[in-house]
């Protein structure tokens, strides 16, 4: 097993300091959803995944279960790569079918979060000893170049991050990307669909309030690491379905008149004041594909669950 840092301690919190600066001196305000993930904050994501209400992950699952034979042999990739990797959970389903094809060589688990990376490679190369562990630390919107190349590789980009990305962010990924793969190469991702309101709002303001402390929770990082004040239970959670944009819009909304402090700046909340703290778009294959094609690639296979919620796009790199 080898780790290769890219993204130091150092690096996020200047990342932090600038995006606090730039969102909360910005009308509307706005943070990024990267914040959200402190060891609190992916405690209350996992559980957010069990959650009746959020069906993204359950639905995923269920087209890995299905498909992952197949992604093997369509692929016959020789390098596993997954950003935004996380523990790796569900990607042990495309490890499992691609070992048992026989041409998996190497898994690229590649992560912002040093300790969670290394807790996830190690417990990998434990239970895939033939199989070549290396780890990267970094930030899939600039750090992509680090990615060791290698013939026959698949990126694995699953669950719904990239929803979160506006659509000039998305255009310039999915082009570093390209840049990154070889012709023939394959991305492997994951899209959640547009469909009714009522299904879309529920997924992100669950009855039991677990959203609510997980949107919270990025004031919380601000207070813990930049010295912030924010009065964090003064602030309602609001998840609202943007059918211009086909996006849900996750926000912060201002109780009562606030003042906070953080880092050098004095930050005012007028009564019913929104901080926009996450988009997370959904899609239509067509809408997708066109972005897709205009980086390069080529939608190879395309598979829903049954309820055709979400989407899984094989991708072929032109």
């Amino acid at each position: 097993m080898r780790i290769e840092v890219y993204l130091t301690d150092a690096d996020r919190a200047a990342q932090l300091r600038d995006d606090v600066k730039r969102g909360l001196s910005a009308r509307p305000k706005w943070l990024p959803p990267k914040w959200f993930y402190d060891d609190r904050g992916s405690e209350l994501f996992d559980e957010i995944t069990r959650l009746p209400e959020y069906y993204l992950s359950r639905a995923e699952r269920q087209i890995l279960h299905a498909h992952a034979a197949e992604i093997a042999a369509l692929t016959g990739a020789k390098t596993l790569v997954e950003l935004g990797s996380g523990t790796s959970e569900k990607t042990r389903l495309l490890l499992s079918a691609m070992t048992a094809h026989g041409t998996l060589a190497r898994f690229i688990p590649f992560d912002v979060s040093e300790a969670t990376l290394r807790d996830a490679a190690e417990a990998i190369s434990a239970d895939y000893p033939d199989i070549e562990v290396y780890a990267i630390v970094g930030d899939f919107t600039t750090d992509l170049g680090h990615i060791p190349p290698g013939d026959a590789r698949l990126v694995a980009f699953l669950g719904s991050t990239i929803g979160n990305l506006l659509p000039e962010e998305r255009d310039a990924f999915f082009g570093e990307l390209r840049s990154t793969l070889d012709t023939d190469e394959w991305l492997l991702l994951g899209a959640d669909l547009v469909k009714d309101e009522a299904t879309l709002v529920a997924a992100y303001d669950d009855a039991a309030g677990v959203t609510t402390e997980f949107n919270r929770n990025v004031l919380r990082v601000l207070n813990r690491e930049l010295g912030a004040d924010f009065a964090v239970d003064n602030f309602d959670h609001v998840a609202v379905w943007d059918a211009k944009h086909e996006w849900m819009q996750m926000g912060l909304r201002a109780r009562q008149p606030m003042t906070a402090h953080v880092l050098d700046l004095t930050v005012s909340f007028e009564e019913g004041e929104q901080l926009s703290t996450e988009i997370s778009a959904k899609f239509r294959r067509e809408d997708l594909e066109r972005e897709l094609n205009r980086a390069g690639f080529t939608i190879h296979r395309w598979w829903t669950d049954p309820k055709r919620r979400f989407a899984l796009a094989l991708v072929r790199a032109d």
